[in-house]
């Protein structure tokens, strides 16, 4: 049977980068439980962040990984609920809570960052007929930044 979204091209695009994501989320879940790691497919980025900057603001965090600011709201909550995140009041600014790994993460690291190395593997092993695939998605990320969908559809629909 023909894949509907492969058969309409461009216009199944979005459907199928989702379908994509869906796909490595799900998966992903899946593999951490059936290992028994008590974390989230999307902390991982998280983990590797604080790990290297012991602390950040939520915000920064989101900036850093350009998601956004109510997604990492989520994600934050459900480390801290975990015990993988501490917080403490910044001194300059009691409003913003600075963000670091609790000692049952740091202690937790080297297990995450094997099953991580195997993930990575098996990105690559995903790509590896696809030599220029993360240069494509660099440069489709790019001209997101540049032009987001919104404001291209906008301008082609002046065409029509």
């Amino acid at each position: 049977m023909e894949d509907f979204l492969s058969a309409i091209t461009h216009e199944g695009l979005a459907g199928r980068l989702k379908r994509l994501s869906d796909e490595l989320l799900y998966s992903t879940r899946a593999y951490y439980k059936s290992t028994g790691l008590d974390i989230e497919p999307n902390w991982h980025l998280v983990f590797l962040l604080l790990e290297r900057q012991e602390q950040m603001t939520i915000t920064e965090i989101s900036q850093e990984l350009k998601m956004s600011h109510p997604g990492m709201v989520k994600i934050v909550n459900g480390m801290k609920k975990k015990g993988y995140l501490l917080s403490q009041s910044d001194e300059n600014d009691s409003r913003k809570q600075l963000l670091s790994l609790s000692e049952k993460a740091k202690n937790l690291l080297p297990e995450f960052r094997r099953h991580w190395d195997a993930g990575i593997m098996t990105m690559q092993q995903l790509v590896e007929d696809s030599p220029h695939f993360l240069d494509e998605l660099r440069n489709l990320e790019l001209k997101f930044a540049e032009s987001n969908y919104q404001q291209r559809t906008s301008e082609n629909l002046k065409t029509l």
